[in-house]
């Protein structure tokens, strides 16, 4: 007896296509169920992987709720101490460097005047700060304690100008030393306490000396910062958001810094190893990397694919035991948009999650 034997009837080989229908169906929605994981309700550290599809986060929309204040002001570069735009690094002749740079802050309705404010720096400004900004309108004031924020001050600071190896913002970025950290705290964050239309709507404002009340986040070379500015300077600043996190060699050739870290950033997984080689540092971490995202076709030897550096990074915080999240998306590009606005509601809950931040605990 055959299975032609069997099938008798026109009904009988209707049913075996049916099911043999069903049966692929079935198994195409394993395989599609597999791959769009999603982290929404997922409170835990770890490593996540999302998409392919991407919506924006109805956290992140405007929901009407009351708005903070906005304020726009700008640093001549010639006037710091720090980043002159003139360093030897610097290829002036085919990299721009800004005469001024954009600092832009945002104050949710929710803070009081004379608390000492947790703050969150972002890089590359504005970068994200409209979905920061709705982030902090609907979250600060959310009655789900699961799902809420301090009401942190948002300072977004425009890089110097450019990309790359020879530019400002590669300086400025991509070098692995304490100088962005200091020049935040020595100068970005006193020219904000100090600005003449920030204090005439808050004479008192303050922020807090609190390393576990300062986070910071960036993208692309920006993460890379983030994390350089924890790294080195953990008593400044201890929450950090990279996306797309540039832990690859991009450091200027002839930094002086390459004596040490000769491969840049990409010392912080390979190479130097330095998180799995150093002592744990007060850090709670979170890193992005996208399917697509820049270089991933590179091969390893190039210290130039920021989906295998990402990978490494997510390893080695988890092998020292760091506080820290990892996600991985499907269908995605470099610093993807789409992105942001599927998980950054989230990714802010996270980071501010846990350790508690308290406005007077290393203040007093």
């Amino acid at each position: 007896m055959n299975v032609i034997q069997l099938i008798d009837s026109d009904d009988d080989m209707q049913v075996i296509v049916i099911l043999m229908v069903s049966l692929f169906i079935t198994f195409f929605e394993t395989v599609k169920a597999e791959k769009a994981v999603d982290t929404s309700s997922q409170k835990d550290n770890g490593n996540f992987k999302i998409g392919p599809e991407y919506k924006l986060d109805d956290d992140l929309k405007d929901q009407g709720n009351p708005k903070g204040k906005s304020f726009q002001f700008s640093m001549l570069l010639k006037d710091s101490k720090i980043f002159q735009g003139n360093d030897k690094t610097l290829d002036l002749k085919n990299k721009k460097v800004r005469k001024e740079r954009k600092i832009f802050v945002y104050i949710p309705n929710s803070y009081n005047d004379g608390d000492k404010a947790p703050i969150m720096v972002m890089h590359d400004g504005p970068s994200r700060l409209d979905l920061v900004k709705n982030a902090l309108d609907n979250l600060t004031i959310s009655e789900n304690n699961d799902r809420k924020l301090p009401p942190f001050i948002a300072i977004s600071v425009q890089n110097g100008g450019d990309d790359s190896k020879g530019s400002q913002r590669g300086l400025e970025y991509d070098t692995m030393s304490e100088r962005l950290a200091t020049f935040i705290e020595s100068e970005v964050l006193p020219a904000v306490l100090s600005n003449k239309s920030i204090r005439k709507s808050y004479p008192n404002l303050a922020f807090t000396k609190d390393p576990w009340g300062r986070a910071v986040m960036g993208c692309s070379s920006g993460g890379a910062a983030a994390l350089t500015m924890g790294w080195f300077r953990p008593d400044l600043f201890r929450r950090i958001v990279t996306y797309s996190g540039t832990f690859v060699d991009q450091q200027d050739d002839d930094a002086s810094e390459e004596k040490i870290y000769p491969l840049g950033a990409w010392e912080y997984h390979s190479g130097l190893k330095l998180i799995e080689s150093s002592k744990k540092k007060p850090l709670r971490i979170f890193t992005h990397v996208s399917e697509s995202d820049n270089g991933y076709n590179n091969p390893e030897n190039s210290h130039h694919n920021w989906v295998v550096a990402n990978e490494r990074m997510a390893a080695v915080l988890k092998s020292k035991g760091y506080e820290y999240r990892y996600l991985f998306s499907l269908n995605s590009k470099h610093c993807d948009r789409g992105v942001y606005g599927h998980t950054l509601a989230d990714t802010l809950v996270w980071i501010w999650s846990c350790l508690l931040y308290t406005s007077d605990a290393a203040d007093e």
